[in-house]
């Protein structure tokens, strides 16, 4: 069942951010749907947001004979207030923010804000002194006590011409506030989680290395939702073009020793290991000061990389939760592979992905898998990699059931 979120655009210029929010929104693997206000379609057009969104986008309460996405709107705030799980207005405008806190319902969006249960969050985004004006600060308050959730915005060179609060917060920002809200349980407060995510790179000479596919997408997935969860996560990554998580103590690397390095470091202050990393199993055992030239064949000699969960699992606390990951390519294989491997690494469940299955794991935005404990077998079925870690995190709140914290 896909997530769906209504995005509420109103007019200011800062709605040509409101494009780049939806793609993060669908990055994230939730469905968004547009509702624009008469000002928001000013700035920028709805064929825009359609387009991307594959859905219509809802610009008045009444019916229009040149517009047949406005047919049935009649009752179309009372469908969308019902099925929507959260409404997102970015940006929101101090005439929006006035008319919500005064209950006003006098086109579409506010109409919708009077008549859904879904959470609500708002981003701000306006000129300085309209930002600190007592009235807008007013109606802030008034939101606040309703639950509505305020993203404030951001300090920063205005389109106005001005410097200082009013500019519409980041989009990685508005997008975790928006997961926080979808997941309001916080069961894992009381975890450190340390993820590796990305695929570590083997250098040969100066300029090139030894790779693989991997895009770094699961383990920020995982990030992500353990941060709604409320957990506190070390994210040690190798090489990839995704921005990390707001909130997220980051680590980047780029080779296995150093992705090893950085894990052994920190694992004390772990109270689970998530190894989400695509890490090289070898490297070349001899690296070229200079650019190799092409002479002829070249032969490479390879030595193993470190076994960073293995050795996690060694030196871990007694009630440090290792969770590793395999990439396989034999689907008639890769259970009992997996199996093996989660007995060789000492880990307490493992997580095996067929990667040779079209549209599943590397660089892909869904992946399918197949959880498994010394004990329990959990088939997940295909699915967005963020709804694929909250699956995750959900068997291991359940292994933790079992395996009780100590103080630390």
């Amino acid at each position: 069942m896909s997530v769906k979120i209504t995005v509420g655009v109103t007019g200011g210029i800062a709605a040509y951010k409101a494009v780049e929010l939806v793609r993060a929104l669908q990055t994230a693997g939730l469905d968004p749907h547009v509702v624009m206000t008469r000002a928001a379609q000013q700035f920028v057009t709805p064929l825009t947001f359609a387009a991307i969104t594959g859905h219509r986008v809802i610009t008045t309460l009444w019916a229009n004979d040149d517009s047949e996405s406005n047919l049935n709107s009649a009752i179309d705030h009372i469908d969308e207030a019902q099925t929507t799980h959260a409404l997102i207005v970015a940006p929101a405008t101090a005439d929006i923010l006035a008319k919500f806190a005064h209950g006003l319902a006098e086109d579409f969006l506010s109409t919708l804000y009077l008549a859904t249960k879904a959470p609500v969050l708002v981003a701000p985004a306006m000129n300085v002194n309209m930002w600190t004006h007592p009235a807008t600060q007013a109606n802030l308050e008034v939101l606040r006590t309703r639950g509505v959730h305020i993203i404030e915005p951001d300090n920063g060179y205005l389109a106005c011409g001005m410097v200082g609060s009013g500019r519409l917060a980041d989009t990685p920002i508005i997008v975790e506030a928006v997961l926080q809200a979808l997941t309001p349980t916080q069961d894992l407060a009381a975890e450190t989680i340390l993820i590796t995510a990305g695929g570590t790179r083997e250098p040969l000479d100066p300029v090139r290395f030894l790779g693989n596919r991997s895009s770094g997408k699961m383990g920020y997935a995982l990030a992500t939702a353990a941060l709604a969860r409320g957990a506190r996560v070390l994210l040690v990554s190798a090489s990839t073009s995704l921005n990390p998580p707001p909130n997220c103590e980051f680590l980047p690397v780029t080779t296995a020793a150093e992705m090893h390095t950085a894990v052994l470091k920190n694992l004390t202050r772990a109270t689970v290991v998530i190894g989400a990393a695509a890490v090289a199993d070898f490297r070349p055992a001899t690296v070229s000061a200079e650019k190799l030239r092409r002479t002829g064949p070249l032969t490479l000699t390879l030595e193993p990389t470190p076994d960073i969960l293995a050795e996690a699992a060694i030196h871990r606390a007694p009630d440090t939760l290792i969770i590793a990951f395999a990439a396989e390519t034999d689907s008639a294989a890769a259970l009992e592979n997996g199996r093996a491997k989660l007995l060789r690494k000492g880990a307490n469940a493992i997580v095996i992905n067929d990667v040779s299955r079209p549209g599943l794991g590397f660089d892909a935005d869904h992946n399918a898998a197949t959880l498994l404990t010394p004990a329990h077998q959990v088939d997940l079925a295909p699915m967005t990699k963020l709804t694929m870690a909250n699956e995750i995190l959900k068997q291991i709140t359940l292994l933790r059931a079992t395996s009780p914290l100590t103080p630390r």
